[in-house]
C-alpha cells in the first residue's frame, strides 16, 4: 500500500484487542459486547474518537489486525477462506482484486451507503466487496533539484529513459511493493506489450534504481523528502504526497517541495469485504456500512492520504490547496492483472534485476 505510513504510529492507540468471538455472559448476568475484528494492512490508520462513536452504536468493541502489506493481507484471506482470522477484510486494491474474488473468501453484502459512491469505484457487480477510498500512484519530483540544475523536470514515462534523467530515479521492486506494482501496471498500460518490456530495458540502461519498498525509495533515496538525505530527485510515490510533505513539514510551507508527473499516475482502489464464514456478520454489515459513512471517509484524507469514494464526504483543505487532481489516471481491468501480474514481475525481474 504507502505513502500513509508515515501516520502508522498512531495505529498503536486504535488497537483495541478482545478475546470473545461471540456476545458472552458477564458476571452480573448481562452480556459482554461482541468483539468484532478487522483484519487490514500495516498502514491503516483511523482517529480514536471515529472508532469510539461506532462501537458506541453497534455495542461491539472493534478490534484491529495489522497483517503486513496488502499483499500478504490477501494471502492470509486466502489460506484462511472459510474460517476466517477476522470478520472484515480492509485493503485489498484493484491490483489484487481478481485473486481475492477467485478465491471465495467474501460474503456478498450491498451496502445502503453505495448510493453515494460513484459507479467507476465498485468493480465487482457481485458486492463481495465494497469500495473505501481511492489514490493514485505517480512520479514524483524534486522541485528544487531541476530548479538548481536548470533542468526540466519530466512530464512522462518516456523521459526517464533520456539520456538528460541518467540515474535520476528511484522505483520498487514490484515483486516487494505495492507501489512499485502499480507503477509497473502504468508501464504497462501506458507501452502494453511487449513495449513495457523495451522501455524497463531502457530504463535500466539509464540508471534506474530498485528498492524493495516505499520506505527506503522515499525517505532514504529521494532528494525530495522532508528530513531525507537522498540524492536522486524522482521517484515512485503518490499523488497526495505533496499534501502529506505540508502537514507534516517542521516549519509552515505555501508550497511543497515536490511535484507530480500527472501523465505517469496509475489508480488504486482499495476495499473491503465480509470474510466468509464470520459469526458476526450482522455486525461486519454494520462495520462496512461505517467504513463508508461520513465520520469515517472524512477522516480517511489525514490518516491514509488517500481519497474518500463517497461523494458527500468534505476533503479538508489541505487537501484543496495542495493535492493533485488526476483527471485520467492509468486504469487496467482487475482481470487483466490477475491474469498476468506473475508472469509480469518474473519477467520485470529477468530484465531488471538479474
Amino acid at each position: 500500500m504507502t505513502l500513509r505510513r508515515i501516520a502508522a504510529a498512531a495505529i498503536a492507540a486504535v488497537l483495541l484487542v478482545g478475546a470473545c468471538d461471540r456476545s458472552t455472559p458477564a458476571p452480573d448476568g448481562t452480556s459482554e459486547p461482541v468483539t468484532l475484528t478487522l483484519l487490514t494492512h500495516d498502514s491503516f490508520d483511523v482517529s480514536r474518537r471515529v472508532v469510539e462513536a461506532f462501537e458506541r452504536e453497534h455495542g461491539v468493541e472493534l478490534r484491529i489486525l495489522p497483517v503486513g502489506d496488502a499483499g500478504q493481507l490477501v494471502n492470509r484471506a486466502i489460506l484462511s477462506a472459510g474460517n476466517p482470522e477476522g470478520d472484515v477484510l480492509f485493503g485489498l486494491d484493484n491490483n489484487l482484486l481478481a485473486t481475492a474474488l477467485d478465491a471465495g473468501v467474501f460474503t456478498p453484502y450491498t451496502s445502503p451507503r453505495l448510493e453515494a459512491v460513484d459507479d467507476t469505484f465498485e468493480l465487482d457487480p457481485e458486492h463481495r466487496v465494497t469500495p473505501i477510498d481511492h489514490g493514485e500512484v505517480c512520479l514524483n519530483v524534486d522541485r528544487a533539484w531541476f530548479v538548481e540544475h536548470d533542468i526540466a523536470p519530466p512530464e512522462g514515462l518516456e523521459d526517464l529513459v533520456d539520456p538528460a534523467y541518467r540515474d535520476l530515479a528511484v522505483v520498487q521492486n514490484p515483486a516487494t511493493s505495492t507501489p512499485g506494482l502499480a507503477f509497473l501496471l502504468a508501464t504497462i498500460a501506458t507501452f502494453g506489450e511487449p513495449g513495457w518490456e523495451r522501455y524497463w530495458t531502457q530504463l535500466r540502461d539509464n540508471g534506474v534504481l530498485v528498492t524493495d519498498g516505499w520506505e527506503s525509495a522515499y525517505y532514504g533515496e529521494f532528494s525530495g523528502a522532508g528530513g531525507g538525505e537522498g540524492t536522486r530527485p524522482v521517484v515512485v510515490s503518490y499523488a497526495t504526497s505533496p499534501v502529506a510533505e505540508v502537514v507534516f513539514a517542521e516549519e509552515p510551507l505555501d508550497e511543497p517541495p515536490t511535484g507530480v508527473v500527472a501523465s505517469s499516475c496509475f489508480r488504486q482502489i482499495e476495499f473491503a469485504g465480509i470474510l466468509a464464514g464470520t459469526p458476526h456478520e450482522a455486525e461486519a454489515r454494520a462495520l462496512i456500512d461505517f467504513l463508508l459513512s461520513r465520520s469515517f471517509q472524512e477522516d480517511v484524507p489525514l490518516r491514509m492520504f488517500v481519497y474518500p469514494v463517497a461523494d458527500d464526504a468534505q476533503l479538508p483543505e489541505v487537501f484543496g490547496e495542495h493535492a493533485v487532481v488526476v483527471e485520467e489516471p492509468l486504469e487496467l481491468p482487475a482481470e487483466h492483472i490477475a491474469a498476468g501480474r506473475e508472469a509480469w514481475v518474473e519477467r520485470w525481474t529477468e530484465l531488471v534485476l538479474r
